[in-house]
């Protein structure tokens, strides 16, 4: 019997890349608050555990950022 193989080295989520895809597809999730779009991502295999909350805060606002601007460029 094989085994699957084992990850050597943890990859780490680009979480605002995530964010921004997740709010790309889905507008609605503009409105989740961190703990609520930590539970999103997870649910949607977005990532393979929950991210921490402090992180996602950090993403949601570098997104709003981007989004912002690019609504004042357009």
């Amino acid at each position: 019997m094989t085994q699957a193989p084992q990850r050597i080295l943890p990859i780490e989520p680009d979480v605002p890349a995530l964010v921004r895809e997740l709010y790309s597809r889905f507008p609605e999730a503009h409105t989740l608050e961190p703990y609520e779009l930590q539970g999103t991502l997870w649910l949607l295999r977005y990532t393979d555990e929950l991210l921490d909350e402090g992180e996602l805060a950090a993403a949601i606002e570098v997104a709003h950022a981007d989004r912002m601007r690019e609504e004042a460029t357009a």
